[in-house]
């Protein structure tokens, strides 16, 4: 990623916090002062006009190319990130140049930059050698040699998420970056640790939600076939209804039937008596003729 922003400065070590935040993104700000509490930062050559570094990130080692030129800040890193007008790798290494750049006698500076926006520019002058950036007893140069051929393995060891190889016995800033490293590589190492259990959790979670999903579908199956055999008993009510209506209905016929019934039965006896009435007079006459006749036969 690279960034070109205007900029007042003289030289780079005028560049101060309050400076750098006031044109930083808040959270790159952030991180990146992070880095510098956290030692990650590693100049490796420097002086008022470039700045040739590294920092170590969350996710591995990353190059950074700083210069002040013809009145612009122009920043270059080997991060992704889109982070504007300069990622937090950058942002921590102007922070570190910027604590090792002060003065040692506690001078005030009199000149007061400012980082300008885009429709501003300044022109840049001279750089001035920075006071005690390079003194004997920083880094030796078997020391510097033997932390980059333990780096390089380490580094795809981090990416292949493998474990780190052994580090040299090494002091000062060089220890401090192979236990930042180390630090990362533990870092790494809990979050497979966490992403192997939310995987694991996750897996138990599909397994229970595809089982809650097969009980809803056989419960819906059910419904479903509940429902039907409702519409079936609904029907069924429904002709039950329309049958006792009918049963209903016939009732009433019978019971006009049975009123006209008893109505002819009552006539019928009536006659009855009627017939046996007109029968036994019938019999009194039948036997009077035939006492009449006995009697002519004796006369």
């Amino acid at each position: 990623m690279r960034n070109k922003i205007p900029c007042s400065a003289e030289r780079l070590s005028l560049l101060d916090p309050p400076m750098i935040k006031a044109v930083a993104d808040r959270n790159a700000f952030h991180i990146g002062n992070q880095y510098l509490s956290e030692n990650r930062v590693r100049i490796i050559e420097a002086d008022d006009a470039q700045i040739s570094s590294a920092v170590i990130g969350n996710s591995g080692l990353y190059e950074q190319t700083i210069r002040l030129k013809d009145g612009h800040l122009i920043s270059k890193c080997s991060c992704a990130l889109p982070e504007e007008p300069m990622c937090r790798h950058c942002i921590a290494v102007l922070l570190e140049y910027h604590r090792w750049a002060q003065p040692k006698n506690g001078q005030q500076r009199r000149v007061k930059p400012s980082i300008a926006p885009p429709t501003q520019a300044y022109p840049v002058r001279a750089a001035a050698p920075v006071p005690g950036l390079a003194s004997p007893t920083d880094l030796k140069l078997g020391e510097v040699m033997a932390f980059i051929e333990w780096l390089s393995p380490a580094l795809k060891a981090l990416e292949r998420g493998q474990t780190l190889p052994d580090s040299p016995k090494l002091g000062g800033d060089l220890a401090s970056s192979i236990q930042a490293i180390r630090n990362l590589e533990e870092r790494r190492r809990e979050s497979e640790e966490v992403r192997i259990n939310l995987e694991s959790d996750m897996r138990d979670r599909e397994a229970y939600a595809g089982r809650l999903t097969q009980q809803v579908q056989a419960s819906t199956e059910e419904i479903k076939a509940a429902q039907a055999s409702s519409q079936l008993l609904q029907q069924e009510l429904t002709a039950c209804k329309e049958i006792l209506a009918k049963v209903s209905e016939v009732a009433s016929e019978v019971g006009s039937y049975d009123s006209q019934l008893k109505f002819i039965a009552s006539e019928v006896m009536s006659k009855g008596s009627q017939l046996d009435k007109l029968a036994h007079s019938f019999g009194e006459i039948s036997t009077a003729l035939k006492a009449i006749a006995k009697t002519s036969d004796i006369s």
